[in-house]
């Protein structure tokens, strides 16, 4: 694919979206400890314990990164994996979270050949679309809620990167239209897909928050695994190898390796992943 196609986006956090600070903690789910909850009267019969044969249900595990090579996983397969957390701390999110995407398919770009398998195929909560998004293309989640939350604070309807440009501006949003006299923006939804390198999908980008991250999250694994080798003839802080997680998280804001932007952007998305500023309780009752 050309240059220019992959160079992908970066919009600021709102203003009032600071990194988290001491003085505010984060929220503590209980747990419950199963044996010490007694229902009814107390059993005095010995029962013996299930065999070692009896199938045991273990909840599904976090996802993790996955390495360079490795197979990933169907939409349908992540979909069964995704771990319920049905109580969505964006409500604005919900007409974009129950809108599926469509199978972006290879004519879309032909020099990308991971579009092929773009989807959006999911519904859910907006942090169950996360879940999704990161076991479908191999990246660690926490990576993903971090940077959905350095983008947009996890609101699809965000846009950003203005322009004086009415060439570039996001379908819907020309100039003016979003506050800013003479002015429109690029970038649209939770991962601030920017429609002059995405103008073939950015119509599923606008209305599904899962065909969003699904695209971003394609881009990612391209540079994952080694294959953007036109980063090596750009500028750059270093040598572009594959396997680095961070410097494709960089990338994506930079459309560089390493350089001082896409460092700084690093550091955001790393500070909110330390303090899991998502399970905050300022994150959470954000509203705009």
């Amino acid at each position: 694919m050309a240059t220019a196609a992959l160079l992908a986006t970066g919009c600021s956090s709102p203003a009032s979206t600071s990194a988290p600070t001491s003085s505010v903690q984060p929220l503590v789910l209980a747990t419950v400890n199963p044996a010490a909850v007694t229902i009814g009267p107390p059993s005095t019969s010995t029962t013996p314990a299930p065999p070692s044969s009896t199938a045991v249900a273990i909840a599904p595990a976090r996802f993790q990164t996955l390495p360079v090579g490795a197979a990933l996983p169907s939409d349908a397969e992540c979909a069964a994996r995704v771990r319920p957390t049905p109580v969505e701390i964006r409500p604005e999110n919900e007409t974009y979270n129950r809108t599926r995407g469509h199978l972006t398919g290879p004519d879309a770009d032909p020099g990308h050949p991971r579009f092929a398998r773009v989807t959006g195929d999911f519904v859910g909560t907006t942090d169950e679309i996360i879940q999704w998004s990161a076991c479908k293309w191999g990246i660690d989640e926490d990576v993903v809620r971090g940077q959905a939350a350095k983008e947009t604070y996890w609101f699809q309807k965000n846009v950003g990167d203005f322009t004086t440009s009415e060439s570039q501006c996001v379908p819907g949003h020309p100039l003016g239209v979003d506050g800013k006299p003479g002015q429109c923006p690029e970038s649209i939804g939770i991962l601030q897909i920017r429609y002059p390198f995405f103008k073939t999908t950015i119509a599923d980008a606008i209305t599904s928050t899962a065909y969003n991250l699904d695209l971003a999250y394609a881009v990612w694994r391209t540079c994952y695994e080694g294959e953007e080798t036109w980063l090596n003839d750009v500028d750059r802080g270093k040598d572009y190898t594959a396997g680095d997680v961070w410097g494709c998280v960089g990338r994506w804001f930079a459309g560089r390796w390493y350089t001082d932007p896409a460092n700084q952007y690093i550091a955001a998305v790393q500070d909110y992943v330390k303090h899991r500023i998502w399970a905050r309780s300022d994150f959470m009752r954000y509203r705009e």
